[in-house]
């Protein structure tokens, strides 16, 4: 899945660890989703959409 996290994590120039603070996670979580490596789950895709206010599909896309 295609997502803008890293774009919107340097906007607010937010580190990794930061961002994996605010959204009670690991840094290592918030690399593997930058990178496309993991899914997140529905409960941290609204966390992370409320966390910016905007909405998941804003921030997360479907490859296909």
């Amino acid at each position: 899945m295609k997502n803008r996290l890293k774009v919107l994590r340097a906007e607010q120039d937010w580190t990794q660890a930061k961002l994996a603070m605010e959204l009670d996670v690991s840094r290592q979580t918030v690399n593997a989703i930058e990178t496309g490596k993991f899914d997140p789950s529905l409960p941290l895709a609204f966390r992370v959409s409320r966390l910016f206010a905007l909405t998941v599909e804003d921030i997360f896309e479907d490859e296909n």
